[in-house]
């Protein structure tokens, strides 16, 4: 039975990662003709995490980019961004049209910094905001990587990704605590649509309108704006669900690229939920029931009584046993995988369900993708090609939840960064490492063991 999960998980993430590789082959060709017309160009952002920070939001005003002769607009609209929620994953930020050229740095404009951070001293633990939080300036330069501008040209789709380093932006005092003062710490890379770091792997929202004629639907994203998106033959969709059979209210979450007309091209789309709201966020305990402990971070409408960057605790006993899913996959074998029965401190979950006076009555359960941050520890063991595992001494926000190394289970498909597979990273030594892909709890301990699709070693 064992050897049966276990061969049945690394099926399940193989699916669930099939669209974080690639696209589905779409066009990223701009519109030709006269060299000065502006051309598209998408901005993609993540983060690197500091220890107990689980929501860091601050407000894009605006970003510019700059040559010797020149600077142009990249984005205008003001954009308040969580990044401490986007660890390891990789969400659209913006799209815009620039005039052709190479740039050679980019200036970002911030303000609004708001910190949340865990404090696991008590039982439950609680969340508490920093106090006098501000930006040590509010404007901020960056360089592209020597010999890699960003270069936006006639024909093609240019692309920014920006990374913002809260473990280098966020001051602490000599205890280790937060001071409220953030020296923003950005790194920015040109990317293009089929780039690892150009690729979307998070967004989500509410379904606005289909259009099955056109192979296409419009969906409310995070960020404020609409967003349209093209599927093809190419296109995933969860078991039992198709672009005919979409219809408003519904949550969608979409990997895929960027096109040239702001589109996004999808290799996977999954209909989360038809119910009318949700919460979603990170488990930080497990009660039986099952009850649990979380940090709300997203709720779709406001719950008035289950508020955002608050920890509550959510009673799931009537959410039925085939309402337990897993992200972008679903059939029986998900189900065994992930239920009641295998909550687990660390899962990322979506609940769905009713909303009605101050009541939220959770209906269903999604687990989904996320990222950890930590430092490679111990054996990295190879069974074969990039079969294997090796633990990561989590020593960032889960490290405050899970209070211990955390297994992680790799295959033949998972996507190795900046380093050689498994086999290299055998042989790395100290590495700092962001791994992406889904927790579920290890049958033979208890404690969470993540499946990765994903791992990035870091510069």
């Amino acid at each position: 039975m064992k050897r049966f999960l276990w061969l049945t998980g690394i099926l399940a993430l193989a699916l669930a990662w099939t669209g974080c590789g690639g696209g589905s082959g779409g066009s990223s060709s701009g519109p030709q003709g006269n060299p000065n017309t502006p051309q598209p160009m998408f901005i993609t952002g993540e983060d690197a995490p500091l220890p107990s920070v689980i929501s860091f939001q601050v407000t894009l005003n605006s970003i510019t980019l700059n040559n010797s002769s020149s600077s142009v607009t990249a984005l205008s609209t003001a954009t308040t961004v969580d990044f401490a929620r986007l660890v390891g994953m990789r969400s659209l930020l913006g799209f815009n049209s620039v005039a052709p050229g190479t740039y050679t740095s980019a200036t970002f404009t911030l303000a609004n910094p708001v910190i949340y951070y865990l404090n696991t001293a008590t039982n439950p633990p609680t969340v508490s905001q920093a106090a006098n939080a501000s930006l040590s300036s509010s404007t901020v330069t960056v360089s592209f990587p020597t010999g890699s501008p960003l270069v936006v040209s006639s024909s093609g789709l240019a692309g920014l990704h920006m990374d913002f380093d809260l473990r280098k932006s966020l001051a602490v005092d000599g205890t280790g605590q937060i001071t409220g003062v953030v020296n923003p710490t950005i790194y920015v890379t040109a990317v293009k649509p089929t780039d690892e770091e150009g690729q979307i792997t998070d967004f989500a929202g509410g379904l606005v309108s289909v259009n099955s004629g056109g192979n296409s639907f419009v969906m409310q994203g995070p960020y404020g704006f609409q967003m349209t998106v093209d599927v093809n033959t190419s296109t995933q969709f969860n078991p039992g669900w198709s672009l005919s059979s979409m219809a408003t209210p519904e949550f969608v979450a979409v990997e895929g690229t960027m096109q040239a007309d702001g589109s996004i091209l999808a290799s996977v789309v999954e209909v989360i939920s038809t119910t009318q709201a949700f919460i979603s966020g990170r488990i930080l305990a497990v009660n039986p029931g099952p009850q649990v402990t979380m940090f709300v971070a997203e709720q779709v409408p406001t719950i008035t009584s289950l508020p955002v960057d608050s920890v509550q605790t959510i009673d799931l006993s009537q959410v039925a046993s085939d309402e337990y899913k897993v992200c972008f996959f679903e059939n029986w074998i998900t189900q065994a995988l992930f239920n009641a029965n295998s909550l687990v401190a660390g899962q990322r979950i979506f609940v769905g369900g009713t909303y009605s006076g101050s009541t939220f009555t959770p209906q269903m359960v999604s687990l989904r993708l996320e990222g950890v941050v930590g430092d490679l520890t111990g054996t990295v063991n190879v069974v074969s090609g990039n079969q294997g595992s090796f633990q990561l001494n989590n020593n960032f926000l889960l490290g405050y939840v899970l209070g211990a190394p955390l297994d992680v289970q790799t295959g033949n498909l998972t996507n190795f960064v900046n380093i050689n597979g498994l086999a290299g990273l055998q042989t790395a030594g100290q590495s700092n490492l962001v791994v992406g892909g889904l927790i579920f709890k290890d049958l033979n301990t208890g404690n969470p063991q993540m499946w990765a699709g994903r791992v990035r070693v870091l510069p």
